[in-house]
Formats: C-alpha cells, sequence, structure tokens
C-alpha cells in the first residue's frame, strides 16, 4: 500500500503562512528546492486544499517557471506527472492537466487510492492534512523547518490532534533550513 505523506514547509514557531496570509518568507535556495522535488518525485498523486492548488497550479501554467533554471524545469516536469486532487467546496474549475475536484474531503476514497496506487501520495494544504490526521490516513510527515519566527498565522500541524511519532530521518540544510521526516505511528 502507498504512503500518505503529510509534506509543508513551516517556521520554526510551526506556522505555514504568517498573519497577513504571506508566505513569501520563505528562504528557499537550490539545495532545498531539489529536496522538495525529490520528494514530491516519490509522489503519483497531490492531495491539496483550494489555496494550495491555486498557489501550485503555476508551475504548470507558466512556462516561464521551467525557463528559469534545469532546476525549475526539473520541478515544473515531477508536478506535472503528478495526479492532482482538489479538496474545495468554491472551486468550479482547474487550470491544470490530470486534475479533479472534491467537494467534501472523504476517508474512505483516500484509503482507496492508496491501496491501489503503485507510488505514495502527498497531502499540503493546512485544512486537508488536519482532515487526513484525524481521519489516521498520514503514514508520514516531511517538514521543512524554515530558521524563522513569524509570530502567527496558520498553523502547519492541526491543533487538536495528537499523533506520535518515530523520527525516520533530518537534514540540516547549508542556509538554515532543516527537513525533518517522521513516520506516524498507530
Amino acid at each position: 500500500m502507498a504512503k500518505l505523506i503529510y509534506a509543508n514547509n513551516m517556521s520554526l514557531d510551526g506556522y505555514v503562512e504568517d498573519e497577513s496570509g504571506k508566505f513569501d518568507w520563505f528562504p528557499i535556495d537550490d539545495e532545498v528546492f531539489a529536496a522538495h522535488t525529490d520528494l514530491l518525485r516519490s509522489a503519483g498523486t497531490f492531495l491539496y486544499g483550494r489555496r494550495l492548488y491555486e498557489a501550485m497550479s503555476v508551475w504548470e501554467t507558466d512556462p516561464a517557471f521551467a525557463e528559469q533554471s534545469d532546476l525549475m524545469a526539473e520541478f515544473v516536469k515531477v508536478w506535472k506527472a503528478a495526479s492532482k486532487v482538489v479538496y474545495s467546496s468554491t472551486l468550479t474549475d482547474v487550470a491544470t492537466l490530470d486534475t479533479r475536484i472534491e467537494r467534501q474531503f472523504d476517508a474512505a476514497s483516500i484509503r482507496e487510492m492508496k491501496a491501489a496506487a503503485t507510488s505514495n501520495l502527498t497531502v499540503g494544504g493546512a485544512q486537508v492534512a488536519s482532515a487526513a490526521f484525524n481521519a489516521g490516513l498520514v503514514d508520514e510527515c516531511e517538514l521543512f523547518v524554515l530558521p524563522i519566527v513569524v509570530g502567527g498565522g496558520k498553523p502547519a500541524l492541526s491543533r487538536g490532534v495528537r499523533a506520535e511519532l518515530e523520527l525516520l530521518d533530518e537534514h540540516r540544510f547549508r542556509n538554515g533550513v532543516v527537513r525533518l521526516r517522521y513516520r506516524v505511528l498507530t
């Protein structure tokens, strides 16, 4: 069975967005960018909330990204190769190929996806990830902890969910970002 991996960037104090809803404070360099690409390469399906999908869809809809560097071109290739499921009650259409909208989060459907998948699935977006944690669907967390404190905003991990974790791997990047990979214990 494929794993469902919660993957996200977060500030040292645990936020994916600051109080203004911005996330432009990520100090992503080539080394971190390549690690993100490798993580996404392991997945055949990305589960997104609407806001994260809209932010990520530019990797397919704006050809200028792929023209910036070989690293970005590779990320575009990896992102386009995966199927996307967007959980949204308001989105009416999608701008990317191999993408479908689901009106509500359905744990049974995701269990079926995991059972049928030949590669891992990732979940991104704080609300969708919270629903996945609450349903006991998340197998691993891969968090990129950024060397910044933003003081508030949207938390990276769900409030009210308790999960025991086992550290599988850690990596410190030259720019101060730390990648932590955990298994969720059942």
